[in-house]
């Protein structure tokens, strides 16, 4: 059976810049896997996508003209439904053969076979392998289906028949050509109402032919990119562009500025990727003037606005210059750059008018709008949200304060920084750009002649915004970034708006994330229950649901987190069934774990454990002793075992108290023994209630020192 490489293309109008790279590869990868199953190629074949602008395609390596033959063993139905009791075919059988387009003849031909502990009828049959074109076709189909596009267009198609008229056709763009090459020889097939030729388009302005016909699928992309002026391939546009901008960027290097760099951003990287077919780079500047802008707001302007790519210094500091990625490539590329910077100038002027009429303002005399912003219907203003969450952050900063960590000036900091954080809200830059909110507000506190700190706070408390970012910087920064994050989460539990499986429109995973990493990584000594509480207080009445599901919420957060850093899921599960409530020491109590299953005695402990877990659950709280009474033990291990509690308690509380929870787990090691001996010579449950009571006592107390750190029955295999 003869192979040849497969080449399809799908000619479109401009498609979606933001999707383009996420199209090409479900493209290719959703045909490819159709072809696989249809036995057309090796589930290991090799195959690139392509996508630029205007198309969809993919080469397949090794393609079949005809996948080969198969047998098919096919269960029909069981014995007892099919044939009666003569042995002849039921009407169920006839029935189920005629939908098969097969006659009655064939019920001879078929096998009985043990299906699990019931005999049934299977058909033996071969099936022969289907062509290119009927697998192709079929792969097309499935592929176009399962497109992840953004939006749906419908489009009318016009239809050369008998009677002309017009179809409709639904597809992310309207579709012009299709391209379907096996080696050298065009396969029949047809899709979104075209039907596949050898032929495609090249470049709208610098192609040398207004028709490209493709010789082989093997020379696609080299006649796209010699006659088609197109780079067909996206990861080889991309890394075009990239390398261009090095180049272009190192040109413009001067002593003054040293060496500059394009700014890293994939997202815009991708977007211009998908923009352009033939990408040059040109070098462009704007007036010096503006960089008095805060260079957020240029680089934003020009990111967002132009797709520009603007260039730093080693320093990160904003430079004049910007590069553009053009999609042509004319001798004198001066009118492209006189009309970029044309273009930019008033971008940036309108930045630059922002941030001076915002400049007017005090943060302070912006706080009584707030009570004019609408928050969320339930929870009242933005006004009413950050009195609560300044509420919350003087109880934050003093529990840090009474734990050794800062003075009555974190108090007073956190409290106004709390207060002015959102006030930027409200400014012109923040209504033009929401992403620089909190940034602005650190520029115009500085402004305003705030001390260092609260900017850094109010530019800082969105922190972590991402899965990855970095954290507030100082302490102010940590107690309003915790307030703000433990706030909306309150706020939303309290009123039972929760994230679903695929809606969390408040981000509340990520919320709960951030305040679990700045609790952790700054090892903050709070704890999560109280400050819960301290929120809840500030709602007042607006709060209708129990908050217990959201303590749960962020330790989920946490197990994931953990679970990512690589550490065990059942010691996780072992310290977090524990619910500590400050999370900063839960790093510390895995690691503790980690050391204690090093030991010997861990598996036989845990085991134990597990055991003694059991036994209390078992018994009425009532039957148990309040305390261990000696003269009340009549084996020789339940006196062994009390004194191994007694030299072992102190040890362990100590060590405890200490923070030390390796050594306090490590200290156990010596109750194994005692444990193993209680268990071998002891009856618990002894008919005389008085003993039995003491003895469940004596484990209880057991039970009470083992899982100071975790809870090791949850370690027990």
């Amino acid at each position: 059976m003869s192979k040849n490489n497969l080449l399809v293309e799908l000619f479109v109008e401009e498609l979606p810049p933001k999707a383009l790279r996420k199209l090409g590869d479900a493209f290719a990868s959703q045909l490819v896997s159709s072809l696989v199953a249809n036995g057309l190629v090796e589930a290991d074949t090799a195959f690139e996508p392509f996508a630029s602008p205007r198309r969809l395609a993919v080469r397949v390596s090794a393609v079949a003209e005809k996948a080969a033959d198969r047998a098919q063993n096919l269960k029909l139905m069981p014995t007892a439904v099919g044939l009666d009791a003569d042995g002849q075919p039921t009407a169920a059988l006839l029935k189920r053969l005629q939908g098969m387009g097969l006659d009655a003849s064939v019920a001879a031909q078929l096998t009985k076979q043990m299906d699990g502990k019931a005999e049934a009828l299977f058909l033996q049959r071969t099936l022969p392998g289907v062509t290119l074109a009927e697998g192709l076709q079929t792969a097309l189909d499935e592929a176009i289906a399962k497109l992840p596009i953004p939006k749906v267009m419908s489009y009318q198609l016009h239809t050369n028949c008998a009677l002309p008229g017009w179809s409709s056709v639904n597809f992310v763009r309207p579709a012009h050509r299709l391209l379907a090459l096996h080696g050298d020889k065009t396969v029949n097939v047809s899709a979104l109402g075209l039907t596949a030729g050898n032929e495609t388009v090249g470049h709208r302005f610098e192609a040398q032919a207004p028709v490209i016909t493709i010789d082989r699928a093997d020379d696609y992309e080299q006649q796209l990119t010699n006659i088609g002026a197109v780079i067909p391939s996206f990861a080889k546009r991309r890394a075009a562009i990239e390398a261009q901008l090095a180049d272009v960027a190192k040109l413009l290097e001067t002593p003054e500025t040293g060496p500059l760099v394009a700014i890293h951003d994939d997202a815009l990287l991708d977007e211009v990727t998908a923009l352009v077919e033939r990408p040059n780079v040109v070098a462009c500047q704007f007036e010096p003037a503006f960089l008095e802008v805060p260079q957020e707001c240029l680089i934003l302007t020009m990111k967002a606005n132009q797709k520009y790519f603007p260039l730093l210094t080693q320093r990160g500091k904003l430079s004049n210059h910007f590069l553009v990625v053009s999609n042509i490539s004319p001798s004198d590329v001066s009118q492209v750059v006189g009309g970029n910077e044309r273009v930019v100038r008033p971008r940036l002027a309108d930045a630059q008018f922002f941030f001076n009429q915002d400049r007017k303002k005090t943060l302070s005399s912006r706080l009584p709008e707030l009570d004019k912003v609408v928050y969320h219907n339930q929870l009242g203003s933005q006004g009413e949200r950050t009195q609560r969450v300044r509420a919350l952050a003087i109880q934050i900063a003093q529990a840090l304060v009474a734990n050794g960590r800062g003075d009555a000036q974190l108090v007073a900091a956190a409290e106004q920084a709390a207060a002015l954080a959102k006030t930027d809200l409200l400014t012109d830059m923040v209504g033009e750009f929401p992403e620089l909110q909190g940034i602005m507000g650190g520029y115009y506190a500085r402004h305003d002649g705030l001390d260092d700190s609260i900017a850094v706070a109010i530019e800082d408390h969105y922190r972590p915004r991402f899965a990855g970012d970095a954290l507030p910087r100082n302490d102010v920064a940590l107690v309003v970034a915790l307030a703000d994050k433990l706030e909306t989460l309150i706020g939303m539990f309290g009123i039972g708006n929760l994230p679903t499986g695929d809606r969390d429109p408040f981000a509340l995973r990520r919320h709960a994330l951030g305040v679990v990493r700045m609790l952790i990584e700054q090892d903050l000594p709070l704890s999560l229950q109280s400050m819960i509480a301290d929120g809840a207080k500030a709602f007042g009445t607006l709060i209708t649901h129990d908050l217990a599901p959201l303590e749960t919420f962020i330790q989920d957060r946490l197990a994931g987190l953990l679970k990512d850093q690589g550490f065990d899921a059942r010691a996780i599960d072992a310290v977090l069934a524990l619910s500590p409530q400050r999370l900063s020491d839960v790093v510390h109590r895995l690691e503790a774990v980690r050391s204690f299953t090093a030991l010997p005695e861990s598996d036989a402990l845990a085991a134990a454990n597990k055991r003694i877990s059991n036994i209390l659950k078992k018994a009425n709280p009532s039957d148990i002793a309040a305390t261990v009474s000696p003269a009340l033990f009549v084996e020789p291990a339940e006196s062994a075992l009390a004194d191994a509690i007694t030299a072992v308690k102190p040890v362990a509380e100590t060590q405890l108290g200490s923070g030390d929870y390796t050594a306090a787990l490590k200290a156990l090691a010596a109750l194994r023994d005692p444990v193993d001996a209680f268990f071998d010579g002891v009856m618990v449950n002894a008919d005389e209630q008085q003993i039995r009571a003491n003895r469940l006592a004596l484990l209880s107390e057991l039970h009470g020192i083992m899982n100071r750190v975790a809870d090791l029955s949850r370690l027990a295999t």
